[in-house]
């Protein structure tokens, strides 16, 4: 089994999770993020005052699912999140040890 943690555009949310669902993944985590990488943030002018916005909006993407779908998940997650422009984000991926659904007892590949 695989985590895949997607830094994403606020903006995108809704078309990544389609996107995942035509896929077939069903089950998703979505927490509202701030950060910024080479985007850095930027300066913004408010009532005659400039001030510096260094943490940016994000949304960050959490699922787990087994290794056979990994690349369709990832195909799907960077085709509907792409822009083409700066601050896109990041997909990480990590292996999960094991899955334990806490209702029924199920582990592993049955608890996701």
């Amino acid at each position: 089994m695989k985590k895949i943690e997607a830094i994403i555009k606020p903006f995108k949310l809704d078309e990544v999770k389609e996107a995942l669902q035509d896929v077939g993944l069903q089950g998703i985590t979505v927490t509202e993020a701030k950060g910024f990488g080479r985007q850095k943030g930027h300066t913004e002018l408010y009532r005659g005052a400039e001030y510096v916005v260094d943490f940016l909006p994000k949304v960050k993407i959490e699922l787990v699912l087994n290794d056979d779908m990994v690349e369709k998940a990832l195909e799907a997650i960077q085709g509907a999140a792409q822009t083409g422009r700066i601050g896109d984000g990041k997909i990480f991926i990590t292996n999960v040890e094991e899955a334990i659904r806490i209702r029924t007892g199920e582990t592993g590949s049955d608890a996701i």
